[in-house]
């Protein structure tokens, strides 16, 4: 089964909120899909949000995203609450999400959001993950993954099927901009390719990233009413 992604009658290319607890986040978990996206809707328009940082993971953040979205419009708001405490910022973190909705509007609203999976072991992650739906109420949210020690991988049901040429561009641009998260053990190139090769596995790819999402609507023609449908 297939999901796709077209251009809507009232704009050229869709609006994607990109959503992140750490500065890294979105770029491990959905990389290769914006790299896709990119590729595939030139006029796309991405709004990224990252809610913790310091000084040196936001200018890698500021200089990787344009990286992962070549000629793509690209607005990055990155915020400084304290890593490992967002659930003790619990309306702060609502209040920024709720503010990036609304810029997604001024656009004609988000087409996909993208936010970090809510059965993630990470705190900062699963509180961004259960206050999404309650603002992105009408969206499509795909829910990414982050490789981590604590073993909390889930079963996801949506699939990005990637060539060698993206999935090795993914971690190429992740070695390059993030100097900071190199100096922890599983962030290398083979660890990348491993969740995406095991992940393309599942699709029938080679490589892929995988996300979950607990509500879609099929965007169906409704057959009018006593003309039956063509």
């Amino acid at each position: 089964m297939r999901l796709g992604l077209t251009n809507r009658p009232d704009r050229p290319s869709p609006v994607v909120v990109a959503l992140g607890a750490h500065c890294d986040d979105i770029e491990i978990g959905a990389g290769g899909l914006l790299l896709s996206l990119a590729a595939a809707f030139p006029g796309l328009t991405v709004l990224a949000t990252v809610l913790s940082s310091t000084p040196v993971r936001a200018a890698e953040t500021r200089a990787a995203l344009p990286e992962f979205l070549p000629g793509v419009e690209v607005d990055i708001e990155v915020h400084d609450l304290p890593d490992g405490r967002l659930p003790t910022h619990w309306g702060t973190v609502k209040s920024m999400l709720t503010d990036r909705r609304a810029d997604a509007a001024e656009r004609g609203g988000a087409d996909i959001v993208l936010a970090p999976a809510p059965y993630d072991a990470h705190q900062d992650h699963r509180i961004v993950a259960e206050i999404v739906p309650t603002v992105f109420r009408d969206q499509l949210v795909l829910f990414y993954e982050i490789l981590k020690w604590d073993g909390d991988f889930g079963r996801p049901n949506i699939y990005q099927p990637l060539d060698e040429k993206s999935a090795r561009r993914k971690v190429e641009l992740l070695g390059k901009h993030y100097v900071s998260q190199q100096c922890k053990p599983w962030y290398d190139e083979e660890t990348f390719l491993a969740l995406m090769r095991l992940r393309g596995i599942e699709c029938h790819a080679r490589y892929a990233e995988a996300f979950s999402c607990t509500k879609a609507v099929m965007d169906l023609p409704l057959p009018v009413e006593g003309i039956p449908p063509s």
